[in-house]
Parts: C-alpha cells; structure tokens; sequence
C-alpha cells in the first residue's frame, strides 16, 4: 500500500528540525523510570500501562510490578488471578490479560525475549502499531516511528491538519509524516521525544507554543489556531444507570463474590464482585432482593443495611452504587462462586467499583463500632494493595 503523507517541514530543514527536538528531550526529559532501562520486557510493560492512563498514576503500578514480576518468565509463571490482583486500579483489565498472554508466548515461542522485529512483536496478543514500534523502537533501535495521541497532536498542530486525526484517511497521513520525520538514527529517543513534546509541551489545552524547539514549523501557531487543533471527536452521550450490590457477612466475617463474564460483567470488568443487578426501577433494593432470591435461592429477612452511595464511571457509562449490607448465618456457596474476609479483597482481583463498595462496608462497620465483633483491627487497611500473600479464600 502506498504510503499517505505530506510535508510538513522543508526537506532542506529536516535535519535542523530533528536536531532541535532531540536536543530539547535530552536537557529536559523528565525521569522516568522506565527511561533508566534498555530492557525490552520493562519498557513493554510501561507502553501497555501507559495506554490511557497518566505518568503520575503509573509510576507506582511499574515500580511495584516490576518488582513481583521482575522478568517476563516470572509474568508468564504467575497466575493470571495474581497479575489482575497487581493490576487493579489501572483499569482497562484486559491489558493486563494479553499482557499474560503474550509473555507466555514470548517465553514458548522467543525463548524468553521480547522480539526484535517488528513484525513479530505484532503478532503476540495486546501489541498494536504503536507498541509494537515504540518497544523495538527504544529497546532495539528498529527505525519505526511511533503515533499516539501526543506525537499526532504535535503533527496536527504543526501541519494545520483540520478535521477529526482518528479518521483512517487522517490518521494514514499522520503516519506517513512521522515516518517522515522519524531520525533513523535515534529512532528510541526521537520517538520519546515526540511523546514527550505532545505530554509536556504540545498539550490538548493551554499549549506552552513559547517553550516548543520547533515553534517556528508550526503553522496553527502562525494561523493562531493551535488551541483549536486537534478538532473534538464526537463522544457517545453519557448514560445513567444505577447498580444494586449485596455485601454478605457472615459472623466470621466473610463475603461472596462472584464472577461474570457476560455484558454485566464489563462493568466490574470481569473480575471478581459482589452479587448485583442493575435497578431500573425506584426501588433498586426490591430489584436487588428479587435478583438474590432468583439467582441465588437467598431470602432476606430483615439484616438488611442501606450503605452509602458511590459514583463510578465506565466509558459512557455513569453508574450510581447502590450497595445493601446483609448479615447471614451462613454464606450462600454457589459454584464458580468464592468465599473471602471482607477485610482482605486487596488480596482478590477486584474492579475499582466493587472497591468503592466494600469501602461503603467498612465504612459503616465502623462507624457501628461492630469492627472488633466481626472485622480485625487491620480493617482500617482493608484495600491497601501492599500485602500480597496468599489469603484463606476458598472457591
């Protein structure tokens, strides 16, 4: 396929465009840790937590991962359940899943090695375009440019490129200018200098055009446009639902979770969760008790405890938590189903929303001041993700 590209830069200004934006990086680079490393396995693991989150909130995510999972042999070894338990709080669940995948590949099919041709590396689950040039790019230095985000708003904002860049037709033009532009030479630091340049400089709003190395390329800025560049993608209207969750407590203690892999399921992103429905109605509480008799053959009688609300969001989705405390004699059981203490879910792979549910239990554990009949004193650290041994769960 021929490639769709236009100029951007004079080809006769190529060399001094790409000097600038490489000196740029290398005197204001911010220290990352991923950035200390030439290790291919460390740096795929950054690119995949990186996807859709902010530097600030993955730092601590890699540091810790990397620490349990220090090589991609270690990742293939564990359990998937542990990996999804490291991931929480990043979201996006599935990343972590071909994250899994392709590192058991990696070990079956490279012997442990992160591929070096870009081809290959498309191949294993989860790699895309873009991860697949940005690793072999800065690991290997396959001369392959990378797009995300930043690097095609730097190019938007310098080519005046009006319209939507998400297009197919836009985007192929994009990167065909970043293959363009790519310095062969220092394809791993160029590439993380665009990246950079988009994150630090070129961003969405309030661009810092003053402190740009290549302002004086950039037609918005000429046109006095770049604020409006990239031009705004449609978003899919927001949509309201509410949730109703049961909480079980035994006098030991103890929880239900179980796990779904259907529509619903999305919405604690296929991990482990608590019984819920969603409430059309007015009454999300008799949605909730029909939904547990039905289901799980449970009759509740009285025990029954309104906690507090919790908002959430996933995607278009804006969901209202409403979760209900239940104390039984005894845990109903049924299968696929796993029995755990409400105070050790930091140990179970859970989604953020049954997070915020257990929290509201806790919460009014406490307050009830029934935490020393029923929870341990540690249940002040109830989600605290720092303890990853084994905990006394049964499934």
């Amino acid at each position: 396929m021929r490639r769709v590209s236009f100029a951007f830069i004079p080809r006769g200004e190529l060399r001094t465009f790409r000097r600038r934006v490489l000196s740029w990086f290398a005197k204001r680079k911010r220290d990352l840790p991923w950035r200390r490393t030439k290790d291919p396995y460390c740096i795929w693991v950054s690119e995949i937590m990186l996807q859709q989150t902010r530097v600030a909130a993955v730092i601590p995510y890699y540091k810790r991962f990397t620490r349990i999972f220090p090589d991609v042999r270690a990742l293939a070894h564990a359990r998937i359940d542990r990996v999804v338990a490291n991931w929480a709080g990043l979201g996006y669940y599935s990343r972590a899943r071909n994250l899994h995948r392709a590192a058991k590949e990696i070990v079956a099919r490279h012997d442990g090695h992160f591929p070096r041709e870009y081809d290959e590396a498309l191949r294993l689950p989860g790699i895309g375009r873009y991860t697949a040039a940005a690793v072999t790019s800065i690991a290997y230095g396959e001369p392959r440019a990378v797009l995300d985000g930043n690097v095609a708003r730097v190019l938007v904002r310098i080519g005046a490129q009006r319209g939507d860049p998400r297009a197919p037709t836009a985007w192929r033009k994009l990167e065909g200018a970043a293959e363009d532009l790519l310095a062969r030479n220092s394809p791993g630091d160029w590439n993380q200098a665009m990246m950079e340049l988009g994150a630090t400089v070129c961003t969405p709003k309030s661009p810092r055009c003053g402190e740009c190395p290549v302002a004086r390329w950039c037609r918005a800025r000429k046109l006095g446009i770049a604020e409006e560049l990239p031009s705004a993608r449609k978003k899919r209207a927001p949509v309201a639902m509410t949730l109703a969750a049961a909480v079980f407590l035994d006098p030991r203690g103890r929880t239900l979770l179980v796990r779904k892999t259907a529509s619903d399921g999305a919405l604690f992103s296929r991990m482990w969760q608590f019984p819920a429905i969603e409430a059309t109605g007015a009454d999300p509480k008799a949605a909730l008790t029909t939904h547990l008799r039905e289901y799980f053959r449970v009759t509740t009688n009285g025990h029954t405890t309104a906690l507090a609300t919790a908002r959430h969001t996933v995607t278009f989705r804006n969901i209202r938590l409403e979760p209900f405390l239940f104390h039984v004699a005894r845990l109903p059981h049924p299968a696929g189903s796993l029995i755990a203490p409400l105070n050790r879910l930091g140990r179970v792979p859970v989604s953020n929303a049954t997070r915020k549910i257990a929290e509201a239990a806790i919460a009014h554990l406490l307050a009830a001041k029934v935490a020393r009949a029923v929870i341990p004193s540690e249940a002040r650290n109830l989600l605290s993700f720092s303890d990853r041994k084994n905990s006394p769960v049964t499934q």
